[in-house]
């Protein structure tokens, strides 16, 4: 039998109705707008970034962020949970290494249901009944973990006993140091449809940072946590990802002919044909359907409208590789005409 524990009131987002949720979305996304704009004062050029999180957040897509140590990756999704308000079981984080043990990650053996003849994990505090989950050097993990996050990326859920058991999970942000390109990470990594590179600042915003850094110790030291100003909560991303997944349940007329216009429709397939040609970028079947629902999402949080051609932005987060992701950071804006 599972540990789960019972329903909570964000469990009940899953009935309300698209009538009930129109009703309410324009101030979802006002509340988003806010938060996200000023989440992004407390860091120095990360603005993009935190945007990309809120966008990846709602759509429930895992965001992996790429960079050397020191350049806010962890930063940026602390602040992220504690501008959401989330605290104890639903939130868990985790630095992943080769000697990591899935007991760490999704709950010790129960030894008393082992000599019952039961492989049962105790769950409760790791990522089983976690809302958001944080897994930093996500590719240094075992064969097993990796194994194990893959049902839980897929199918939001991992086995008890040999059952499946549903995890609580909607929100999944990782990092890394390097992208390996072991071919065996391959299935992994392509979950990850957007992945963004956190690069250090210092160089054109040498004072900015230096500020924005002591204020942070001075914080730290403090206990203050001036970034969590109550604009968002997780209720609010749930009921957004509901608001629009009923959207684009509708058969007459078809999401796509409402809020993607023929013009971007072709932008979009223009510019994944020359990335694929061009570049060599992979881009499966698979990570092509997730980027409608991500761009549909981005336009509705940024401007409550059909998918524009800024908001074809999103595919400059599409590589597979550091240098996919330099490159495509520079090329995808100048094939849209927007830099």
């Amino acid at each position: 039998m599972t540990t789960l524990p019972p329903k909570d009131p964000l469990d009940a987002i899953s009935d309300l109705t698209l009538e009930q949720l129109s009703a309410e979305a324009q101030g979802l996304r006002e509340r988003l707008n806010r938060f996200r704009v000023a989440l992004g004062r407390h860091f120095v050029d990360k603005q993009a970034l935190v945007d990309l999180m809120l966008v990846a957040a709602v759509a429930q897509e895992p965001l992996l962020l790429v960079g050397p140590p020191g350049t806010a990756k962890s930063d940026l999704v602390l602040k992220f949970k504690d501008a959401l308000g989330l605290s104890g079981i639903d939130y868990f984080e985790y630095l992943l290494t080769r000697f990591t043990e899935p007991s760490e990650v999704l709950g010790p053996i129960d030894i008393n249901e082992l000599r019952g003849g039961k492989y049962l994990r105790r769950e409760k505090g790791k990522l089983p009944t976690a809302r958001l989950v944080f897994l930093d050097e996500i590719f240094k993990a075992s064969s097993a973990i990796l194994n194990a996050l893959l049902t839980v990326i897929n199918e939001r859920k991992f086995y008890q006993d040999g059952v499946p058991v549903p995890v609580r999970l909607k929100v999944l942000f990782a990092a890394t140091n390097e992208i390996p390109e072991h071919s065996e990470l391959g299935a992994l990594k392509d979950r990850f449809a957007l992945k963004a590179a956190c690069r250090s600042v210092q160089e054109t915003h040498f004072v900015e940072l230096l500020d924005a850094g002591l204020e942070s110790m001075v914080n730290k030291d403090l206990n203050r946590k001036p970034w969590v100003e109550g604009h968002a909560s997780l209720e609010d991303v749930m009921k957004g990802h509901r608001y629009l997944t009923l959207l684009m349940s509708r058969k007459e007329p078809r999401d796509r002919e409402l809020f993607f216009r023929e013009e971007v429709m072709r932008e979009f397939r223009r510019v994944i044909r020359t990335l694929v040609r061009e570049d060599e970028v992979f881009v499966s079947d698979r990570k092509l359907i997730k980027l409608y629902r991500l761009l549909r999402t981005r336009a509705w949080i940024v401007h409550g409208g059909a998918v524009e051609r800024e908001d074809l932005q999103l595919l400059a987060y599409l590589g597979e590789t550091r240098e996919e992701i330099d490159l495509l950071e520079e090329k995808v804006p100048r094939l849209l005409g927007l830099s």
